[in-house]
């Protein structure tokens, strides 16, 4: 079958989008209010800029309404009515229940952290605090928002990183299987991390016979 995505109904789009682009990792991102709200939301459309400098992204929809999320309001710059900082920390399968309770949207103002029972604890550099449960934080300022339709890329360099001593190994290295990753699939569906092979880089080395 070949599509032209502009032919198509918008929830038709998403369907396919999200059910090929599989799995994808989940942004748990915490952000404060210039009220000193704290939020808390997970969001799929997330990815690695790069490690020159440590960078992250992740996509921000409007909604329904075609107002701002919180998160996104949060996030701007200070110069736009937000604070510039957030800290993005993992998605576990410990409080995967919590993650998805996250996405429902709740009145502007309250907290996700007391709605799902998760601890917020101080950063270190950005004043929004990161998830406690989390073996991994990443503590952002805002670089770059760049708009596409209905959504919003928001670019951030890491400034620290919070790792929890549990999950590295003798190398300082993370073992994956200690942190208990989840990443988002279609629908109502989540995958586990722990299912993996692997690949040695390079081409394989001919029959010299």
């Amino acid at each position: 079958m070949e599509i032209d995505p502009e032919l198509l109904a918008p929830s038709l789009r998403y369907k396919l989008l999200i059910g090929s682009v599989v799995p994808r990792p989940i942004a748990f991102v915490s952000s404060l209010s210039p009220e000193g709200v704290a939020n808390l939301a997970p969001f799929s459309y997330f990815n690695a800029v790069g490690h020159i400098p440590l960078a992250l992204m992740f996509s921000i929809s409007l909604k329904p309404d075609g107002s701002e999320k919180d998160t996104l309001r949060n996030v701007r710059p200070p110069s736009e009515g937000g604070t510039g900082e957030y800290v993005i920390n993992l998605a576990i399968e410990s409080y995967a229940h919590q993650v998805a309770e996250c996405a429902e949207p709740l009145p502007y103002g309250e907290s996700e952290f007391d709605y799902v029972n998760l601890s917020p604890s101080p950063s270190k550099v950005v004043k929004p605090p990161r998830v406690a449960e989390s073996p991994v934080a990443f503590e952002c300022r805002t670089l770059q928002i760049v708009p596409v339709g209905q959504f919003h890329v928001v670019i951030g360099q890491v400034v620290h990183l919070f790792v929890r001593d549990t999950v590295l190994d003798e190398r300082n290295r993370i073992d994956v299987d200690k942190v208990g990753a989840i990443g988002r699939m279609a629908g109502y569906e989540y995958c586990r991390t722990g299912d993996r092979f692997e690949i040695p880089n390079g081409f394989p080395k001919k029959d010299e016979g």
